[in-house]
């Protein structure tokens, strides 16, 4: 069934579980994560300062900014770690097949 609020970004072998990439979604940034086989999107950029989090790294199901270390839960986009203290955008994914698509609509 097709929705038009899902793009395409990729398939479910461009990403191993631990992975992140960044995805272009309509012009808006997104971190397209892989989190032991669960596919996860979050806005790319970190709300503390202007940092790309596809650049970061993941530590169990956190997303650590590159900048300043923030962190952030890539479930659910809450701040876990200062100096960040605003959440970050989440988005709807989801797989068809071997197809990870998303949509900028949050979950």
């Amino acid at each position: 069934m097709s929705d038009p609020d899902f793009v395409t970004v990729g398939r479910t072998s461009d990403l191993a579980p631990g992975e992140m990439t960044y995805v272009d979604v309509h012009n808006t940034p997104v971190c397209l994560i892989n989190l032991d086989g669960t596919y996860y999107a979050v806005n790319d950029t970190c709300t503390h300062a202007d940092a790309s989090l596809s650049d970061g790294t993941i530590e169990g199901d956190i997303l650590e900014c590159p900048l300043h270390g923030g962190c952030f839960d890539i479930r659910t986009g809450a701040p876990a770690a200062m100096p960040v203290v605003t959440p970050i955008e989440t988005y709807r994914v989801r797989v068809q097949g071997d197809v990870v698509q998303v949509a900028l609509v949050e979950p």
